[in-house]
């Protein structure tokens, strides 16, 4: 994570010039080339339960991580210890290590002109994260459970109310002459309660709120209550007959299935022929009205940064914004450097990268278009079919397209949600469900870094009773 702005003094430490010294002590001991990441942070958090604190954590990290190159091979390490000796250390088990990995011809740092960083704020940080004093902090998880808990007298438990904050701050640094560095915040407040029908039996759901500052976050009161709204829903839940009908994702499900796309249109799957979307370039693989986007400089409508939002990708290059699918048509994958170089593309800045290893690949902003149609529209023009808010499980096979994850939700009769669904599970294949949505609601709203309004997907199987 980026750094801490007012719990501690790690913003004290020089995270650029660590960066470039472990760089640079790489390069003097014999390195080709070399890569070095730190990163610094701090959080809270704190569980509320039953107006009692339940769990409450306070904690600060500092890392360090080396990326070596000797021609065509290369090794990283990381560390905690930041000390002159521990840097030392590093660096000599990197080389070290580097010596006994295998070549690889697409291996090595993108070249030096195509580094660099988005200029100007992002709106990534905000110091007002923190500035809730420990006692408001723990208040306002008390306050979420318990709007929650008052909102009807079926509601009689709670998983609780929640508060979290964490600052962090990133640096990177490499041998080409790329150093780079941002700070980010988060602030979030949620609640889980428990209801209760007459007959005994229990439903859970919850609710949350997220935001880089403590200004734009939802209230605890109305997060409590909006909890409070989905768990009731849920009461008197029921199988229903496996039959073929239309599946209504709400939008907080939705986007699991956006970042499945995501998967399976990432170039380390494509490479490995590991994706059913392999050599479908330029191909329809979705309806004319689906257009994805992933979006690593947006800013959210409060002005904040986007979840997703850095000024350069894990290898220090510019974030792009993206046009993933356009028209349903698949206009590129997303990669990095070495899927890129093994496809014999160009990166889409998509790196991601940790502490330790090589850089993956990761989404920035990953979203679907809003359509125009409200979520009550949607729902008005089902016959008969379920809408989904909560799946379960990992069901989704990439390599071929596959689909099957146990849900949750509520029933849909002549345009109407009537009565709550539960053990089913609902099934299909991605390359038909693409094809097959019907409808996308206007009601896009980014709660994380990937996110989707209201689908409606017809012909998938439902399996119930």
């Amino acid at each position: 994570m980026p750094e801490a702005a007012t719990q501690s003094d790690q913003t004290d430490l020089d995270l650029e010039s660590l960066a470039a010294d472990a760089v640079a002590q790489a390069m003097k001991a014999g390195a080709s080339d070399a890569e070095a990441v730190v990163r610094e942070g701090d959080e809270f958090s704190v569980n509320v339960r039953m107006g009692e604190v339940e769990t409450l954590k306070e904690s600060g990290s500092r890392g360090l991580g080396l990326r070596v190159f000797l021609g065509l091979r290369s090794a990283s390490t990381s560390t905690s210890d930041l000390t002159p000796d521990g840097i030392r250390q590093l660096v000599e088990g990197a080389l070290a290590l580097a010596k006994f990995t295998e070549e690889d011809p697409f291996t090595g740092l993108p070249e030096t002109a195509e580094f660099g960083s988005i200029p100007g704020d992002l709106h990534l940080y905000y110091d007002d994260v923190y500035s809730l004093e420990g006692p408001e902090r723990i208040e306002w998880a008390r306050r979420a459970e318990a709007a929650a808990l008052a909102a009807d007298p079926r509601i009689t438990n709670s998983d609780g109310g929640s508060f979290d904050a964490a600052t962090g701050r990133k640096v990177l640094a490499n041998s080409r002459g790329f150093v780079g560095g941002y700070r980010t915040s988060y602030a979030g407040v949620s609640a889980a309660p428990l209801a209760m029908d007459a007959n005994g039996q229990m439903q859970r759901d919850g609710w949350w709120s997220g935001a880089r500052r403590l200004a734009d976050l939802e209230s605890p009161e109305s997060i409590g209550q909006e909890a409070a709204r989905r768990t009731v829903r849920r009461l008197g839940a029921r199988k229903v007959p496996t039959q073929r009908v239309p599946i209504v994702f709400a939008p907080e499900v939705a986007r699991s299935l956006i970042g499945s796309v995501f998967e399976a249109a990432s170039g380390d799957a494509i490479w490995r022929s590991a994706s059913y979307l392999a050599g479908r370039l330029g191909q329809q693989i979705a309806a004319p009205t689906l257009h994805l986007v992933d979006d690593n400089t947006m800013l959210l409508p409060t002005g904040a940064g986007g979840f997703g939002t850095s000024p350069f990708d894990g290898e220090g290059l510019p974030s792009l914004r993206t046009v993933v699918v356009e028209n349903g048509v698949l206009q590129t994958y997303l990669l990095n450097t070495y899927a890129a170089r093994k496809l014999g593309m160009k990166s889409t800045h998509n790196a991601s990268r940790g502490l330790a290893g090589t850089p993956g690949i990761g989404c920035g902003n990953l979203y679907l278009e809003p359509g125009t149609l409200t979520p009550e529209e949607i729902i008005a023009g089902v016959p008969a079919g379920l809408y989904v808010t909560s799946l379960m499980g990992f069901g989704v096979n990439v390599v071929t397209g596959d689909y099957s994850r146990g849900a949750t939700g509520l029933w849909i009769e002549n345009g109407q949600l009537t009565h709550a669904v539960e053990e089913v599970t609902i099934a299909g294949n991605l390359a038909e469900m693409l094809k097959n949505v019907n409808a996308i609601g206007n009601d896009l709203v980014f709660r994380g870094s990937v996110a989707s309004p209201t689908l409606r997907i017809d012909g998938m199987t439902l399996a119930g009773a």
